[in-house]
């Protein structure tokens, strides 16, 4: 099998696994319980707070641990503008982008039903990019949070996040950035990305599933969603995951470690790929930005087929991707990212995407170019279009 959906999930790293163990087994204290065995864990958590904090050049203390990248994400955008609207209730607007993960569309949308918000909606362009011009359209002196992803999950669209957050941080706005994908591509620096909260998922850098991280800047009000016992300085109650967070911090510093060899590497194999791709398919269509794009995704429309038919006949020859968002799976609907794009329903509901960890090699992109030719060309041949 070779196995192009990383963007929905990666293995976990044996360095990962091999970190975590003993707050698996034999450390496995409560991090608020006073004895040894909570003494320990709560080092353990201390030490993979500061971690965390050195990758992404910040204080410890702005970093809060919560169960993934969708809780990361609700707790930015509700947490921040319910917190700037009782200090202010003439902030009643949020800013999101026309491309966000649906863990951002939909707090946003919670906001608007329950919460007397207006969402504001920054189109993209046709590569799904935000300009800085659009933002600046949108922006008004009642907007409480800006959200803008960093990278996009479905075509990989890199957006230019230091602009807009400096555009954002000009009128007082704080800027949340949706990093989730970008994370283990992409440099995480958050003073020079200019933003005031991001979110990272540890499955997607090597580590388990359920658990992530955000980053709140110390300036940045912020209203918890879980109440209890006041956990992560009261941002986010709850027992804390110790054996998870040592696990994204250690996968966190194997991706900073190796990331510029990775990401050279892995844009390589990523552009030979794509020109197999659109070289040997007729109509094949790349969506997303043609340069600015994480090094590990490839997506594709490809006009007179079904993209799950395709996806069908990928996995019978043995590889594994998606027709998009995994968190998506199961819908009929075309892609709201594709039709963002200004790309027609019919051809939107034929997208395929490739994405790749960093053990990707040049053999399994052939072999998988040559699949991806063979499966389209079948369908095509066969007639299996949506009907």
């Amino acid at each position: 099998m070779i196995f192009l959906d990383a963007a929905a999930t990666s293995p976990v790293c044996r360095e990962v696994l091999e970190a975590m163990w003993p707050y698996l087994t034999g450390e496995f204290g409560n991090p608020s319980s006073h004895h040894s065995l909570g003494d320990s864990a709560a080092a353990a958590l201390a030490d993979a707070r500061k971690t965390v904090a050195a990758v992404l050049g910040c204080r410890p203390g702005e970093i809060t641990f919560t169960s993934g990248g969708t809780e990361a994400d609700n707790l930015a955008v509700k947490g921040i503008a319910l917190a700037r609207q009782a200090a202010d209730p003439a902030l009643n607007r949020v800013v999101i982008s026309a491309v966000e993960h649906p863990a951002v569309e939909e707090s946003a949308r919670y906001l608007e039903r329950f919460h007397g918000f207006i969402v504001d909606v920054v189109p993209v362009d046709g590569n799904g990019t935000v300009t800085p011009e659009a933002l600046a359209a949108v922006l008004r002196d009642e907007t409480a949070l800006v959200s803008i992803m960093y990278a996009n999950n479905e075509v990989g669209t890199v957006q230019p996040v230091a602009e807009l957050a400096d555009l954002a941080r000009g009128r007082g706005i704080p800027f949340h950035t949706d990093a989730v994908q970008a994370a283990g591509w992409l440099p995480l620096d958050v003073r020079a990305l200019g933003v005031d909260a991001l979110s990272i998922s540890g499955h997607k850098l090597g580590a388990p599933k359920g658990n992530g991280v955000l980053f709140v800047r110390g300036r940045t009000r912020i209203e918890p969603l879980v109440h209890g016992g006041g956990q992560e300085r009261g941002r986010r109650s709850g027992t804390e995951n110790v054996a998870g967070a040592v696990a994204l911090a250690t996968a966190l510093t194997l991706a900073r470690a190796d990331r510029p060899a990775l990401a050279a590497r892995v844009t390589g194999l990523r552009d030979r790929f794509i020109a197999a791709v659109l070289g040997s398919i007729p109509g094949a269509l790349l969506t997303g930005h043609p340069s600015e794009r994480l090094p590990s995704v490839a997506s594709f429309c490809f006009p007179g087929t079904s993209g799950e038919s395709v996806l069908l006949e990928l996995e019978r020859q043995g590889v594994v991707c998606s027709s998009g968002s995994a968190c998506a799976a199961g819908s009929d609907a075309p892609s709201p990212v594709l039709v963002a794009l200004g790309i027609e329903t019919e051809v939107a509901q034929t997208a395929v995407r490739f994405s790749f960890d960093s053990s990707v090699t040049a053999a399994d992109l052939e072999a998988a170019a040559a699949a991806v030719t063979a499966a389209v060309g079948s369908v095509r041949h066969l007639g299996l279009i949506p009907g």
